[in-house]
């Protein structure tokens, strides 16, 4: 079989889409202010921009290519648009932390404390938690964090979508 469209070129194109949507995303909120909010309509949002995006990508890999695809094909598309969407996200967080909204993390720190301290939180615990904070927000640890968590839910997604979508040559018989 000799693929129409490259797994390559559609994880990119899908990616960057995706990547481009996360970051429409975060700009809308940020505008309305709402960015120190920890939100869950906000990231039920992006997962849902995560779903629809991967299985639009798999399903146009697979149509491109005689309407075959393996479940294993399918994983990696799904896997590669999330990290390639992640890696433009993490790029645009480092641009949101250090040009934009250079204060970003010490406000969330101030927010973070009122709700310890709202939590009776003792002294010795807010400093505790502050300095565990510190260590994960920095960003190596973040973007990390936000590739392997990428990948993780990029597999999910994309092993339900690829055992539904799968076809291949024996099944067109």
């Amino acid at each position: 079989m000799e693929n129409q469209v490259s797994s390559k070129s559609t994880m990119l194109n899908y990616g960057l889409v995706l990547g481009i949507v996360s970051i429409l995303i975060n700009l809308v909120v940020y505008a309305m202010g709402k960015h120190l909010d920890q939100d869950w309509m906000v990231g039920a949002i992006a997962f849902v921009a995560m779903i629809v995006v991967i299985i639009l990508g798999i399903k146009n890999y697979k149509l491109a290519n005689s309407n075959i695809i393996s479940w294993g094909q399918a994983v990696k598309i799904g896997v590669g648009i999330a990290i390639v969407s992640a890696v433009i996200g993490i790029i645009y967080n480092l641009i949101f932390v250090n040009f934009i909204e250079p204060d970003f993390m010490a406000q969330m720190l101030e927010k973070q404390k009122l709700a310890w301290e709202e939590a009776n939180m003792t002294t010795e615990q807010i400093e505790g938690a502050e300095s565990m904070m510190k260590t994960f927000s920095s960003p190596a640890i973040t973007s990390a964090i936000g590739i392997i968590a990428a990948a993780f839910f990029g597999f999910i997604i994309s092993a339900i979508a690829g055992a539904i979508m799968k076809r291949t040559e024996e099944d067109q018989y």
